[in-house]
């Protein structure tokens, strides 16, 4: 039996289709619609995954109150209205307890306040390196993906569960691609 030959063109093609692969999926992005209690669209959040790790939040909100707020990854995927307790409770594969200033740690989930605009907008980022856009088990996808929620005060970082951060006043789903949901 004679062996199969790959022709040169033909291997020096593959190489630039694998990296032009690896690069696709090394910047990858999501889109979510966040929504209010009403079900009206408030904006938008999108997901990328950022060079230096974790993942770069962008957000562009309309329609919401002045001030500072709160802003959780949750660990559902699911944004049932009016409440959204749907989503369940913060991001935290680690089992650790609430707040960027816990001297413990903090949920994976947690993350900096941004401020609301007197008419009603934001256009912020927000870059949370203790979340992936991977596999493993700090994935924004892990079991099927997870919630992005907006919260109706400012999170004070150090009370468990939710650091008195008030009502979930938007959510957007945040659903693992097809390949990844279990």
């Amino acid at each position: 039996m004679r062996a199969m030959r790959i022709p040169y063109f033909s291997a020096v093609l593959c190489v630039p289709i694998f990296a032009a692969s690896f690069l696709y999926a090394a910047g990858k992005s999501v889109t979510i619609e966040l929504k209010n209690a009403k079900g009206e669209g408030v904006g938008r959040a999108t997901l990328k995954e950022a060079k230096q790790g974790g993942v770069q939040i962008k957000l562009n909100l309309n329609n919401l109150p002045e001030g500072e707020h709160a802003v959780h990854v949750h660990q559902t995927a699911k944004c049932e209205a009016p409440d959204f307790k749907s989503a369940g409770g913060h991001f935290n594969p680690d089992g650790k307890k609430h707040g960027l200033e816990n001297p413990n740690g903090h949920h994976a989930g947690d993350m900096p306040n941004f401020k609301v605009q007197s008419d009603g907008t934001a256009h912020v980022s927000i870059l949370n390196k203790d979340i992936t856009m991977g596999s493993d088990n700090h994935s924004i996808f892990s079991n099927g993906g997870t919630a992005l929620v907006i919260h109706a005060k400012a999170d004070d970082m150090k009370t468990d569960p939710a650091g008195n951060a008030g009502d979930r006043i938007a959510c957007g789903v945040i659903p693992a691609p097809a390949s990844k949901a279990k």
